[in-house]
């Protein structure tokens, strides 16, 4: 059968809803928080050399830019088309194929493609110091932007790991002169850039908005993150905690070859006006937003909240269906989604969320819906008499 007979037959079983398996990644730099639900003999199950996995990719059409030992499918969501999964088509494969079906028309005009996805990412201890480039950089080493959105879910944070605090820019007293005094300093031990940024002690079920261009040194929460689709960064810390040290091949990561070695560039690529920000907390934090009045909502059988809003680049919401309630969902836009509690049926598939996966196992917690089939309405069933069904969205910019 071929490719465009698999994904139509896809298509029609689902009525319009993509059953997709789920994509782990690994990161050789990271140690895992096992807090992705994955059994615990298989967090290594890709080998020492590739690192612990830290990291599950949802709705992704985005490679994995992780060294030259990557497969050239790391990072890809696969469609399972059949119920074992004998069958199986890259949801960016189908994408490329079927075009504004799946997507719809202006994200395809705009972008020839899915341009974003989101993730789980879950670290036992917190990231380095971090920039993402925009688009005046990204472009000219052929990537794209990367601004990014963060959620902590009370569901996948039973523990806090070793640093649930996240830096964010700098002081807003701090010079580009000290900035760049710190990044020639890496090869020298600790750089202490920390010491010219600010961190924010993270709170379940809130979130941040992370432009491109603004540092940040993610803090140990399992983090649920929408973004734009690209993989690029820099790396401005040199030691991080329990004196874990960052190759100094990481500062000049996405760096043009002429530029190698120019501090001015580094600090070029920031946004110096967000990174600086005084009121960084009150234009960058995000609490849930109820869609509509949350007593009309909950009389309704359900709660539906924005929970990252501020990006015009990706968005995600995060709704409830009440104990033994049906109700029907509609948007305006294509988006893929996890359930990350409870169990209950997504249109015509099962829905579940797992309490342990096997690394290569099938789940019933991870779909894609079509822009037509998300503006057609999509009935969400609660079995469950006394649990939540909670489902976490993802959209790209042309939700609202």
């Amino acid at each position: 059968m071929s490719i465009k007979s698999l994904a139509l037959k896809a298509l029609e079983t689902g009525k319009g809803i993509l059953r997709l398996i789920p994509a782990w990644v690994p990161r050789s730099f990271c140690r895992p928080g096992r807090r992705l639900k994955l059994h615990p003999g298989d967090y290594y199950a890709l080998g020492l050399d590739r690192g612990g996995i830290d990291e599950r990719w949802l709705a992704s059409t985005t490679h994995a830019d992780n060294g030259p030992l990557t497969p050239e499918d790391e990072g890809l969501s696969y469609i399972a088309v059949d119920e074992e999964g004998k069958e199986r088509l890259l949801l960016k494969d189908v994408i490329e194929l079927l075009k504004e079906e799946i997507i719809g028309g202006d994200l395809w005009k705009k972008y020839g493609g899915w341009p974003i996805f989101a993730k789980f990412f879950d670290n036992y201890g917190p990231l380095a110091f971090h920039v993402h480039h925009r688009q005046i950089h990204a472009e000219r080493v052929k990537l794209q932007p990367k601004p990014e959105m963060y959620f902590y879910p009370a569901q996948l944070n039973n523990y806090g790991g070793e640093f649930p605090f996240t830096f964010f820019g700098f002081n807003p007293n701090v010079t580009k002169e000290q900035v760049r005094e710190a990044l020639m300093n890496f090869n020298k031990g600790d750089n202490n850039i920390l010491s010219l940024s600010r961190a924010y002690k993270l709170t379940l079920d809130t979130g941040w908005d992370v432009p491109a261009g603004v540092l940040h040194a993610p803090g140990s929460l399992c983090t649920y993150e929408p973004q734009l689709a690209s993989d690029i960064s820099a790396v401005y810390q040199s030691v991080l905690y329990h004196d874990n040290r960052v190759d100094s091949q990481s500062l000049w990561l996405n760096c043009p070859p002429e530029e190698v070695g120019n501090f001015d560039y580094l600090v070029e690529l920031l946004d110096w006006e967000l990174n600086v920000d005084p009121d960084f907390y009150e234009n960058r934090f995000m609490a849930p937003k109820p869609v509509k009045p949350r007593e009309e909502m909950v009389s309704e059988g359900y709660i539906d909240e924005w929970i990252c809003y501020k990006s015009s680049h990706a968005k995600a919401k995060r709704l409830t269906v009440l104990p033994s309630r049906t109700v029907t969902i509609k948007d305006n836009a294509a988006y893929g989604l996890i359930c990350i509690q409870g169990h209950g049926k997504f249109g015509s598939f099962a829905l579940e969320s797992p309490t342990m996966i096997r690394f290569g196992q099938l789940t019933n917690d991870e779909l894609f819906v079509t822009e037509k089939a998300a503006k057609e309405g999509i009935t969400v069933s609660n079995y469950s008499s006394c649990e939540n069904l909670v489902i976490l969205r993802h959209y790209a910019e042309n939700v609202l």
